[in-house]
C-alpha cells in the first residue's frame, strides 16, 4: 500500500486555518482520497490534554523553553497515535499546524532561535516532515481582529503583545523562503471561498498533478 501524504496548514492567529483544513479535506475526499483532518497542539488523547496547558491561561503561564518542550511532547504523541498510523494505512493527513508553528512561535516569536527548535525536532521527530506546507498569510492587525471574535477561551497566544505577533509573521515568511520546495505562502485576505480556491490550486499544482 502506498504511503499517504502529509499536508500542514500554518499561519498566525486568525488566519482561518481550521476552516480551510475542513474545506481541503472535502476536496481531497472528492478526489478519491481517504483523509484524516487533525490539529496541533492536539490530535490525540495525550496531546489534547497538553493543548489545554498551552492555549489557555495567562500569556506568561510558561517560560519559552518550557513551552517549547510541551509542544514537542504533544507532537510526539500526535505523531505516534494519529499521524504515522494514518500515513501507513495510505491515508492523507491534513494538520492545522505542525512544527513550523513551533519554529515561528517559540523560535521567532519568543526569540529562542532556530537552533533550539531544530535540535529538539531532530531528537523527537527525526527526518520526518510534511509533503506540503501551506502558510496562510495576512497582516497582523487583521489576524488579531478576526481572532478576537472567537469565544472558545483558547486565547493565550492571542493575548501576547503585538511585537510577538509581528515576529511570528516574519518567522513564517522566513520559513517559507528557506524551504520553497515544501512551503507555499497563500494570501489569506479575501473571502473564505477565495482563500479555499488558492489552497486548492496550490495542492493541485504540488501534489495532484497527473
Amino acid at each position: 500500500m502506498a504511503r499517504g501524504r502529509f499536508i500542514t496548514i500554518e499561519g498566525g492567529e486568525g488566519a482561518g486555518k481550521s476552516t480551510q483544513v475542513r474545506r481541503l479535506a472535502d476536496v481531497l475526499r472528492d478526489a478519491g482520497h481517504s483523509v484524516v483532518a487533525t490539529r496541533e497542539p492536539g490530535g490525540s488523547d495525550g496531546a489534547d490534554r497538553i493543548r489545554d496547558l498551552l492555549v489557555r491561561g495567562p500569556a506568561d503561564r510558561w517560560d519559552p523553553e518550557t513551552e517549547l518542550l510541551l509542544h514537542f511532547a504533544a507532537r510526539r504523541d500526535h505523531l505516534v497515535r494519529t499521524v504515522w498510523p494514518a500515513l501507513e494505512r495510505g491515508e492523507w493527513v491534513i494538520s492545522d499546524r505542525f512544527a513550523d508553528s513551533t519554529m515561528a512561535y517559540q523560535g521567532y516569536g519568543h526569540e529562542l532561535g532556530r537552533v533550539a527548535v531544530e535540535q529538539i525536532y531532530a531528537s523527537v521527530v527525526g527526518q520526518f516532515g510534511p509533503d506540503l506546507t501551506l502558510i496562510l498569510d495576512l497582516p497582523v492587525d487583521e489576524g488579531l481582529r478576526r481572532a478576537a471574535s472567537r469565544r472558545d477561551g483558547e486565547d493565550r497566544y492571542e493575548r501576547m503583545d503585538i511585537a510577538f505577533h509581528r515576529r511570528l509573521r516574519d518567522g513564517f515568511l522566513d520559513i517559507a523562503k528557506r524551504e520553497p520546495g515544501r512551503c507555499v505562502v497563500v494570501d489569506a485576505m479575501g473571502s473564505e471561498d477565495e482563500v479555499a480556491a488558492r489552497l486548492d490550486a496550490a495542492v493541485r499544482d504540488r501534489l495532484l498533478k497527473a
